[in-house]
């Protein structure tokens, strides 16, 4: 019997996929697709979620959609700009609609971007909050420093080192979402 595709789903800590988070999950979910994966990219900008305890949140269209969608991915990839060290705002009201139920058991690969030197800050405490959904975050990771100058027009890494480890990140997040899938 066939195995099916992995499906991976695309977060950004940002609006929109032309942000720099955007465009690092996208040459991410680009890297998954190429290796056969079937990819979304939930876009915050045409998809936003409400803060969590606002009213009307817990019967908003986007929050049903959203859990939905973590629900139905085999992987998530995720990239938060870093805000005063640690993950946007934006980062963490969308990691507060993931429970178990809904990313529990599933590989997640974090990626961050930062304006300055590049630091591990964001990427230990979405790896915290990944630990706390029960999610498997791979022990490959990435944050892109200076990412003002990292992409070039087409939002593509420059640096092919850049690109080696999220190439290398999102392979063992594949590898990672085969093995948990597979178990029984």
């Amino acid at each position: 019997m066939e195995e099916q595709p992995l499906k991976v789903l695309g977060l950004a800590g940002e609006y929109g996929s032309t942000s720099k988070s955007g465009m690092l999950v996208n040459q991410a979910l680009q890297f998954a697709s190429a290796s056969g994966a079937e990819i979304v990219f939930w876009d915050l900008k045409n998809q936003p979620l409400p803060l969590v305890g606002e009213e009307g949140c817990w019967s908003h269209p986007n929050v049903a959609a959203f859990q939905e969608a973590v629900t139905n991915a085999d992987a998530v990839l995720v990239c938060s700009p870093e805000y005063h060290g640690t993950m946007s705002g934006v980062m963490k009201n969308t990691f507060d609609w993931m429970y178990d139920k809904h990313v529990g058991g599933k590989a997640v690969g974090l990626m961050s971007t930062l304006g300055g030197i590049t630091n591990a800050n964001t990427l230990n405490h979405m790896r915290i909050a990944c630990r706390w959904l029960h999610a498997w975050p791979v022990p490959e990771q990435l944050a892109i420093g200076h990412v003002k100058e990292a992409f070039d027009d087409q939002g593509v890494l420059i640096d092919n080192g850049h690109e080696g480890r999220l190439s290398d990140l999102v392979e063992s997040v594949l590898s990672t979402a085969r093995m948990l899938r597979n178990r029984s």
